[in-house]
């Protein structure tokens, strides 16, 4: 092999390695958080279940960091109206579980921030929460 075709391997496997780096860089909007189970209750220690998809594989991921969450009835026009929110362990991958006292029935937002491995950029969601009676 010469060196002209030697340096154009080598340049070509320089410019597939960058392209692969940059294919694997998402971006947040690459991530969706949704709502995980069955009907709200109002009520203390009430349980509020969380996927975290990567929508480019349709696959959970698990381990991300949640690191902001807030919950309150903005939806409602009562944004004031706020719920302390604790992460709880869950055992499904991809899962994240939370426990809040939920003291009406209404729709309540659920904003939550994760920071997601290998990802620069912080997954923020915005969820709402029907609280049925």
């Amino acid at each position: 092999m010469n060196s002209k075709h030697l340096l154009r391997s080598l340049v070509l496997a320089q410019a597939f390695t960058l392209a692969a780096a940059f294919a694997a860089q998402a971006a947040p909007e690459d991530y969706a958080f949704k709502v995980v189970g069955s009907e709200l209750h109002p009520g203390e220690g009430v349980t509020i279940s969380v996927s975290l998809t990567d929508l480019r594989t349709n696959t959970p991921v698990a381990d991300a960091v949640i690191f902001t969450t807030r919950l309150d009835m903005a939806p409602e026009g009562m944004e004031g109206m706020t719920a302390p929110v604790e992460a709880v362990a869950s055992d499904v991958a991809g899962q994240y579980q939370f426990k809040a006292d939920l003291a009406m029935a209404g729709n309540w937002r659920f904003q939550i921030a994760a920071k997601v491995q290998g990802e620069v950029e912080t997954v923020q969601g915005e969820l709402i929460l029907g609280v049925q009676k």
